[in-house]
């Protein structure tokens, strides 16, 4: 018989997509799915985004400018790509889910 001791799990939480162990990154510091970054068009908003891609995020449609007068304001979204595959794969079940017995296009 060996004496290590059997560890006792703790019942396991919901996966949500803020803590999906797929999801890159440190367990303890939790990331948002979805992310809007906004500022003025420099060097420094360039960094941000460098550094949100540098973190698994990646770019989520095109980014927006505008003029407030002085500066040009810009935003870009990015998503974390386990985030969007987990919203894929529930729309696709939903959708295999729905019964539908009509012609034509549901």
């Amino acid at each position: 018989m060996s004496d290590t001791a059997t560890e006792h799990s703790e019942p396991a939480a919901a996966t949500t997509p803020l803590n999906d162990p797929a999801a890159p990154g440190d367990p303890a510091e939790e990331k948002l799915a979805y992310r809007l970054l906004t500022g003025p068009d420099t060097r420094e908003f360039c960094a941000r985004i460098s550094q949100a891609l540098a973190d698994g995020y990646v770019l989520h449609g095109s980014p927006a400018a505008t003029f407030n007068g002085i500066d040009v304001i810009v935003a870009q979204a990015i998503i974390l790509p386990h985030a969007v595959a987990r919203a894929d794969a529930a729309v696709a079940s939903a959708v295999d889910s729905l019964e539908y017995e009509g012609e034509g296009h549901a």
